[in-house]
């Protein structure tokens, strides 16, 4: 009953696509300018892609901390290494080059150099005052030796924040707006104003000044993604639109493929903008990705198109059974492919949900443009000429099918113990994969901010900022010599850690007023004792309001205190043991019943995003082999079938997991998308191979090996075809400038190509040896969907004639 349903279905289908071809034309004309007007809507993220649900603890904490203290990722930072900085012309320049950026709206703060102050004691009023260490500009070269006598010898607290007295570099650090900094505001600061001001003062003072800071960073990596988006685009389409060229030698067949595929993108925009979603460093790859998985789609079409012509000459006959006898098969392997992307919905992780969405969306729609403009725009051209159908002979294959027979037929024990050994080898593999959880791992190492990020790095120890939160759970709480003690032991271990910056918060503050109090001497740069803190505690409430240096470190209600480091970037296991002896500390320093301490910042959330993400892989990747096994199922109506399938698409997944381990290629957001777009799309090969089995065990009476066989080197010759489109399609990600989207492409394209393998050796192997067990009548009977039509060409020629004319 069904298979007679989808028969008249697709009968149906094709009778309305041939009879309406104007109508659907001027649909899908009027449905890319609807999307094309969506386009407007279309945005670029301005923030980091946050891995976590809004309501887990991770995010609860740090939402907590921006509410207490704002944004805390809005520092920008330049640098210079330079001994022709000390030089009276140069440092007036350098400070003159801080002083431009206060006047801009963007910016809230900044300090350099000339805004450091000193702190006194005026023992006359019993007060703190401030004191600038330059006064007006610098006018001798004496001044400047005074300046960095007294900078990096008398006054420690600004050591490692403006200066690194070591290595003699300087920076000036500048505070972005925190209403703007997550707008597209922060990339007109940044493009328009940061970088041409530091480029004139480049060229005029002959001196090389980094900048770095997550806001810079982030301004220009998403600048490199939008680039990347138009590379990806026409890679794509000038390497899928060669390979298809080469496979059917028609300027004509592969233009039209070409025009499906380009709909396809805009349509793909259009959905991104209708959703209202922002274009991040996963939704940027689906445009490419709609193309590399569109070529398939039309190469079956034309092809059929083509086997048809070349059988009978019926144009009109050709194009319906295009319709008919593709389409199933076609919207099913779609729909598995779709499938694989899905699953990314039932994630937690509103990234991932997005680029699932969008993904799964679009692919069913290049399966819709595939399936109505291919058979219509051919019913207006010429037949097909001889040279055209050349490469239907397959010659040129031909060795490469006898190859695959041979294999199977007397190297079936060669097979089974090449794949025993990649499985065993790759599950040893497998447990050598880290995770990595690093905000810039995946950025562009031969940008110009990489190689400043580095730079302060080894200068400053990292612009990562991770940020400790203390709740003292009562007012002015953190103003207590007791909390500050205790924030000094913490502090302490930081200053421990290689991997993080010295600490900045009310501690330093605090040893700076006591140094102040004894007259500037830096020997006396530490915390007071518990008399000195009463004299101390009143020459700093007699101090006028500009002297109110606590805004920065402790919030209004003085109950809660910041302690802010910064971190290199460095691997997921390090990041962990810092996090984990932080906590020891915390625990044994901070008693519960009196604070509240917890450890919080944009690289921990990013660290703890992506150990999340890696559950979610576990997840969506089981879903995608439940899904699919459940859609063969209702096909094959045969559980020992689904079982067999699976091996040979799972065996891919598993060598490529183990390529990662030995490759030290991490798990991070992009590369957990492997596994689950390589699932969906190479279960599409064996769909094909199984439901061409089915037809020929029904063709040879039950004849298991003659069916194989014949499977094997009809269906092979398609297989091969649509993964050499898809091996070369995901390469193309591979010229990428950013490591997880060459990591992607990459093991994307190594398990599409050990997929076809598989399932060309392996599946039919299995198959073989296993057939008294899964190929006899009651396993393999009707099944639910009829995914490749009988050929029955007799039984139809009547009823085709009969729709000939009207569809003329």
């Amino acid at each position: 009953m069904f298979k007679l349903f989808s028969k008249n279905f697709w009968d149906v289908v094709a009778r309305l696509i041939l009879r309406n071809k104007i109508g659907i034309l001027i649909s899908i004309l009027a449905v890319t300018i609807f999307f094309s007007l969506q386009w407007k809507n279309m945005r670029f993220t301005y923030t980091e892609a946050n891995l976590l649900p809004d309501d887990h603890e991770v995010n609860v904490v740090y939402q907590n901390f921006l509410d207490i203290f704002g944004e805390e990722g809005n520092l920008i930072v330049l640098g210079i290494k330079d001994s022709t900085l000390f030089t009276v012309e140069n440092m007036n320049a350098w400070n003159a080059l801080s002083d431009r950026f206060k006047s801009f709206d963007a910016v809230d703060a900044v300090i350099s150099l000339k805004d450091l102050q000193k702190l006194v004691k005026d023992d006359v009023n019993e007060r703190f005052g401030l004191e600038p260490f330059i006064k007006d500009s610098i006018h001798s070269l004496s001044q400047i030796d005074t300046l960095q006598n007294e900078l990096f010898n008398q006054y420690p607290f600004y050591d490692n924040f403006l200066f690194n007295k070591e290595t003699k570099t300087i920076r000036t650090a500048i505070y972005m707006n925190k209403a703007i900094v997550n707008t597209a505001a922060r990339k007109d600061f940044v493009f328009d104003e940061l970088i041409p001001i530091i480029k004139a003062f480049e060229e005029k003072t002959n001196m090389d000044v980094r900048v770095s800071g997550m806001p810079y960073v982030r301004t220009l990596n998403a600048q490199n993604i939008v680039d990347e988006i138009g590379i990806f685009i026409a890679g794509a389409l000038l390497v899928t639109s060669l390979i298809f060229f080469l496979f059917f030698r028609s300027f004509r067949a592969t233009l039209i493929s070409m025009l499906v595929v380009c709909l396809g993108v805009m349509w793909t925009f259009g959905i991104i903008g209708l959703l209202n979603y922002e274009i991040t460093v996963l939704t940027a790859l689906i445009p490419p990705l709609i193309i590399v998985i569109g070529i398939p789609n039309c190469i079956f079409l034309i092809n059929k198109y083509q086997l048809e012509v070349k059988l009978h000459g019926n144009k009109v006959r050709s194009l319906q059974r295009v319709i008919t006898k593709v389409g199933n098969a076609t919207l099913l392997t779609n729909l598995t492919t779709a499938s694989g992307f899905a699953t990314f919905i039932l994630t937690e992780s509103t990234l991932l949900k997005e680029f699932g969405i969008v993904a799964s969306l679009s692919i069913i729609a290049i399966f819709i443009l595939c399936l109505l403009i291919i058979p219509i725009i051919y019913t207006f051209l010429p037949y097909p000429k001889d040279r055209h159908l050349e490469h239907l002979n397959k010659r040129w294959i031909g060795g490469f099918v006898n190859w695959m027979e041979r294999m199977v037929k007397e190297r079936r024990i060669t097979i089974y113990i090449t794949a025993i050994v990649l499985l065993v080898v790759s599950m040893i593999g497998i447990y050598q994969i880290k995770i990595s959880g690093s905000l810039i791992e995946d950025m562009s190492k031969e940008a110009e901010f990489f190689e400043d990020i580095r730079f302060f790095e080894e200068e400053f120890s990292g612009i990562m900022p991770l940020e400790i939160l203390v709740d003292t759970k009562r007012k002015k709480g953190a103003t207590k010599l007791a909390t500050l003690k205790r924030m000094d032991e913490l502090e302490q271990l930081i200053l421990e850690t290689p991997e993080l910056s010295k600490p900045i918060s009310i501690v330093g503050l605090a040893k700076y007023a006591k140094q102040a109090y004894t007259n500037g001497n830096p020997k006396y740069y530490q915390l007071p004792t518990s008399q000195e803190n009463l004299f101390i505690s009143s020459y700093i409430k007699n101090s006028s309001s500009n002297v109110n240096l606590l805004k920065s470190f402790v919030d209004s209600t003085g109950q809660y205190a910041r302690i802010t480091t910064f971190m290199k970037d460095i691997g997921t296991d390090k990041m962990e043991r810092i996090e984990e002896n932080l906590q020891t500390e915390i625990d044994k320093t901070f008693p519960e019943e009196k604070y509240e301490v917890t450890i919080t910042g944009k690289a921990l959330v990013f660290l703890k995003g992506t150990k999340f993400l890696v559950k979610n892989l576990a997840i969506s990747l089981s879903l995608a082999i439940l899904l699919i096994s459940l859609l063969m199922a209702y096909m094959f109506r045969s559980f020992k079938m689904i079982i067999v399938s699976l091996i040979p698409n799972l065996l891919p997944l598993v060598i490529t997991a183990g390529l990662m381990g030995y490759l030290g290629v991490p798990i991070k957001p992009s590369t957990i998308l492997v596994f689950s777009i390589a699932f969906g799309i190479s279960v599409d090969d064996t769909i094909h191979f199984l439901a061409k089995y089915r037809q020929e065990l029904q063709a040879n009476n039950w004849k298991i090996k003659k069916s194989v066989y014949a499977a094997l080197r009809e269906a092979g010759v398609s297989m091969f075809y649509t993964s050499i489109v898809l091996f070369f399609g995901f390469s193309v990600f591979t010229i990428s400038s950013f490591g997880g989207t060459v990591a992607l492409g990459a093991l994307v394209s190594a398990t599409l190509l050990f997929a076809m393998l598989s399932n060309l050796l392996l599946l039919p192997s299995l198959l073989l040896s296993l057939e008294r067990s899964i190929a006899n009548k009651e396993d393999l009977k009707e099944p639910s969907i009829n995914i490749i039509p009988d050929d029955d060409y007799d039984d139809e020629e009547d009823a085709i004639e009969k729709n000939a004319s009207g569809l003329k």
